[in-house]
């Protein structure tokens, strides 16, 4: 099964918590042993697993890659001056996987699922999810 979540961004860089979205992307499959396989769609976005305890983590990441990548000194600066947004997204990468375990994500308590940008803000963002059933899965 597939399904398209949408999202808008209301900031340049920031994390936006999808958990909730894809959980209801499994539910809806009916699948109770498997994986979810979450992309995101877009040179300048990226998909993440951390902490979910506060906003902290979140903005502890969009800080450290803006030191580790900062704006306006990459060669693709000059066709649209967001040089620095493809090599986040490219660093972090655009896909998670993550098993279902009898009907629900396989995170831990302080885990969550985060949609990065780092082009917004964005009308229209969207992830893919995949649900892939493991058929050789035996209740017990």
């Amino acid at each position: 099964m597939r399904d398209i979540i949408h999202l808008s961004s209301q900031r340049r860089e920031e994390l936006i918590d999808i958990t909730a979205q894809v959980a209801a992307v499994v539910k809806k499959s009916g699948v109770r042993q498997g994986l979810v396989a979450v992309y995101a769609q877009g040179a300048t976005a990226a998909l993440m697993i951390q902490e979910n305890w506060d906003e902290s983590v979140q903005t502890d990441v969009i800080n450290l890659l803006g030191k580790l990548i900062p704006r306006g000194m990459w060669l693709h600066d000059q066709q649209d001056g967001n040089g620095d947004s493809h090599l986040k997204a490219g660093l972090v990468g655009p896909s998670e996987t993550v098993p279902i375990i009898d009907g629900q994500l396989g995170l831990s308590r302080w885990q969550n699922l985060f949609f990065c940008e780092f082009d917004g803000p964005r009308r229209d963002r969207r992830v893919i999810c995949t649900v892939l059933a493991d058929t050789t899965a035996h209740s017990s």
